[in-house]
């Protein structure tokens, strides 16, 4: 069992994060988030959420170059550290055990 565990938006997020790798930044995370899951999100939640995260050491952030796209604006690039890495791993353990516990259920009982 990991010893912190993180809510579920800061779940979602680290994931991502580790998915997107050099393409995680607050809008790419945003979007995966409405498309993967279809569930509207504020980029504000999202960015905060990132913050929240470096703090704890679950990510690290350097800015990548300006684009004519965004006015030459350069992004922040979230990139997962090992002890991020690590915590996402036991959450999912945990998980798993926890699912292993359901009784296999036959669809019909279900509806």
């Amino acid at each position: 069992m990991p010893k912190e565990f993180l809510g579920e938006f800061e779940e979602l997020v680290l994931t991502l994060v580790a998915a997107l790798q050099e393409d995680a930044y607050g809008a790419a995370i945003a979007e995966e988030i409405e498309v993967k899951l279809g569930r509207d999100v504020n980029l504000s939640a999202v960015h905060v959420t990132l913050y929240r995260l470096e703090d704890k050491g679950y990510v690290k952030s350097a800015f990548g170059g300006g684009t004519k796209e965004r006015g030459g604006r350069r992004k922040r690039i979230y990139t997962i550290t090992s002890a991020g890495l690590a915590l996402l791993r036991a959450m999912k353990e945990a998980r798993v055990d926890l699912w292993k516990m359901v009784p296999q259920l036959k669809m019909n009982t279900l509806s």
